[in-house]
């Protein structure tokens, strides 16, 4: 039976990715900040499912936090062949707004720890010549809007030169971007959200089984739904400054996942 280890596992994409990967038959190892949350939803899912749930507690925006992690993903007598990358937030406010410690904290989360996990857990994966990372980006990361945008460009672009590297090893990475998702993330940040129209939003359920297929199928990069996928390549195509003035106006306090 194989292992999975997901971060910021209690709600919204990362609760998704636990009960997808709960579903077909992996143990799980959930890493969040919340010892109780961790604790019912690892009875949830090992009463729902027969697996064998274990719990984490650490905050990805501390030393202390990455540390243990990475331990855990050192553990060779206890292999994780899956790795979720999924912990983040937001942070309300434009450029200057923002606290200067609430920004580190965020590429903390965001960057350092994706790479320190990231490069701890492939060591182990490419000894075994298997083994896959997902590391949750977002759709932002394509457009030129702020520190959230510019944290998840990076992790798109480090996950898909470091697939590049890692062709033929066994080893797959695969950045997921998502855009609006149901989920806790805008209500913690204090970010408002009506204005953000019905079609837009997408189900985190739908978005995790899509994503585990785009896996499957060995693509680096997964954009699981059309309309993100259209939204996405038109960006593409518009100049970056007029790119950047539309999204300005929309405001950086709605920004996707």
């Amino acid at each position: 039976m194989t292992t999975a280890l997901i971060t910021g596992a209690t709600a919204g994409i990362g609760a998704a990715f636990a009960r997808r990967l709960a579903r077909g038959g992996h143990d799980v190892v959930l890493v969040a900040r919340n010892k109780d949350r961790l604790r019912e939803s690892a009875t949830e899912l090992h009463d729902r499912h027969g697996i064998e749930a274990t719990t984490l507690v650490a905050d990805l925006a501390t030393e202390e936090g990455i540390a243990a992690v990475e331990a855990r993903l050192a553990d060779r007598e206890h292999p994780v062949d899956l790795l979720v990358n999924n912990a983040g937030f937001g942070n309300k406010g434009e450029y200057l707004d923002v606290p200067m410690a609430d920004e580190l904290a965020m590429l903390k989360v965001h960057c350092e720890a994706v790479l320190r996990l990231t490069t701890e857990a492939v060591k182990g994966m490419r000894d075994r010549r298997r083994g896959a990372v997902i590391n949750v980006a977002s759709v932002a990361a394509f457009v030129p809007r702020g520190t959230y945008g510019a944290s998840k460009a990076w992790v798109v672009q480090f996950t898909q030169g470091a697939a590049r590297d890692l062709a033929g090893s066994g080893v797959r990475l695969m950045a997921l971007c998502p855009g609006f998702v149901r989920t806790e993330f805008h209500q913690r940040a204090g970010m408002g959200t009506d204005n953000i129209p019905s079609w837009m939003w997408l189900d985190a359920d739908k978005l995790v089984d899509a994503a585990m297929k785009d896996l499957a199928r060995g693509k680096s990069l997964s954009i699981p739904d059309p309309r993100y996928k259209t939204l996405t390549s038109v960006a593409k195509l518009v100049p970056r400054n007029v790119l950047g003035g539309v999204t300005s106006r929309t405001g950086r306090k709605y920004g996707p996942k």
